[in-house]
């Protein structure tokens, strides 16, 4: 049976919904929190006021409603987008395969649990997920390709999936006036296979960003506030643009968490997908600007379990790491007056690496020990061991610290492409020599989150 809406809010219509009639805006709407059209009748021209002529097309017959002809390259690339847009809902209506839906039905089981580092029940994903899937066209290949992704390696099938899903959501961002959450879900989640796999991917942050900004996001004075589920996707992206949370990155840092997120949403709370309180990712969102050595040692931390305190110590520690690693270029303090040198924690490089490395093995053994605490918190610990790895002046004679840091690297492709970076830097031992770099020349962009 047709659920198309013939009497419905003109929403409701244009989605083709069942609509339940309700005055001065539809229950489908609200709990959709999209904005309800309403259901005044519109006048509209079949073919505008004429079928020839310099009018052809207008909704009344006067100068200013005569649409502008695109002229040269602009109307050819524009012919080209509709033809992709049209070409891509055509594909789409086939609908899935017996298969197509056997792997969606794993990735919403299982493979969503590896996007988060909280337990599964705070996830704000899971269940709006077939409902996105709506919106979006991108979103359910994506889905199928981000589970094909967890495999220990790059399998053919993953490849056709993914350049599907690649092409489907770049047609659908080029075709989208506004940016939906079902988009930018797709987006993100491509952004996740990119860094699982070290594909490029932080150009779909600035492509995204783009379409937000042609939104209103920059206008301080839009009367609409995003929903909550849209402020989470917003941290969300707000976190991979943290430029210290990827290796080899290929395009500039946008500033999202210091410039949507961190004055929008209350700073108590942990974000889900990092796993880190709002309060830290404040401090690390500063690293460039007021954020010093002793804004890490001074954080006064959270109230949390056991395995999430282990967590945010690592991460505190480590955010001292890359600070100093971020100012080994610039002048000695000896060569600055005291009032303007950056403040120092007083502890030593090496004692900073073996508490990060310390902290990773207590909640290594936590988790094995109370496995149903808090069972996906050991996918955040990426960035810790990476920072502690690549300091390789302390490594170098320190081959028990290597093996650990080995140990927590090896259970996940992602992890092993970081290992394999690493390795690089301990045998090459040129303390000169950025992980960046070799990344680049690998042409690699990899994710800590």
């Amino acid at each position: 049976m047709s659920t198309r809406s013939h009497t419905g809010c003109w929403t409701c219509k244009r989605r083709r919904r069942r609509c339940d009639n309700e005055r001065p805006g539809c229950r489908n709407c609200r709990e959709r929190d999209v904005d309800c059209e309403g259901y005044e009748v519109r006048l509209k021209w079949g073919a505008g006021i004429a079928s020839r002529g310099r009018f052809t097309g207008a909704d009344k017959p006067i100068q200013e409603s005569v649409p502008r002809r695109q002229r040269g390259r602009k109307r050819d690339l524009a012919k080209k987008q509709e033809k992709e847009c049209s070409d891509s809902a055509g594909s789409q209506s086939e609908g899935p395969t017996a298969d197509e839906k056997s792997i969606f039905n794993e990735f919403m089981k299982n493979g969503i649990n590896t996007l988060h580092s909280t337990t599964a029940r705070d996830s704000m994903l899971h269940p709006r997920l077939p409902e996105l899937c709506q919106d979006s066209r991108a979103l359910f290949p994506i889905c199928i390709a981000f589970q094909l992704a967890l495999s220990s390696t790059i399998t053919p099938r993953f490849c056709e999936y993914f350049d599907t899903a690649l092409r489907t959501f770049r047609s659908e961002l080029a075709c989208s006036k506004t940016l939906s959450d079902g988009t930018l879900t797709s987006g993100l989640l491509l952004c996740s296979i990119g860094l699982m796999h070290g594909l490029p991917w932080t150009m779909h942050l600035e492509g995204m960003h783009r379409i937000l900004q042609r939104d209103g996001l920059d206008d301080v004075n839009c009367a609409s506030t995003p929903s909550f589920f849209r402020t989470h996707l917003l941290e969300v992206m707000g976190v991979m643009d943290l430029p210290f949370f990827a290796i080899g990155r290929q395009t500039p840092q946008i500033g999202i968490w210091r410039r949507y997120c961190q004055a929008a949403a209350p700073r108590c709370g942990i974000e889900p997908v990092s796993g880190l309180p709002r309060t830290l990712i404040d401090i690390f969102a500063g690293i460039g600007t007021e954020t010093t050595e002793q804004s890490f040692w001074d954080w006064p931390g959270e109230s949390g379990s056991f395995l999430q305190c282990y967590l945010w110590e690592a991460h505190r520690l480590a955010g001292i790491l890359v600070l100093r690693r971020g100012n080994a270029h610039m002048s000695s303090p000896d060569n600055i007056p005291t009032w303007r040198q950056p403040a120092k924690c007083p502890a030593d490089t090496n004692v900073l690496v073996v508490r990060i490395l310390a902290s990773i093995d207590a909640l290594r053994v936590a988790s094995i020990e109370r496995p149903l605490e808090d069972a996906h918190i050991v996918n955040a610990i990426l960035f810790p061991v990476v920072i502690a790895g690549l300091e390789v002046e302390v490594l170098r004679d320190k081959p028990d610290w290597q093996q650990m840091i080995r140990n927590s690297l090896k259970t996940s492709h992602q992890g092993e492409i970081l290992l394999s970076l690493l390795e690089q830097l301990w045998q090459t031992a040129d303390p000169s020599l950025s992980v960046h770099d070799l990344a680049r020349q690998r042409g690699i962009e990899v994710g800590l989150v």
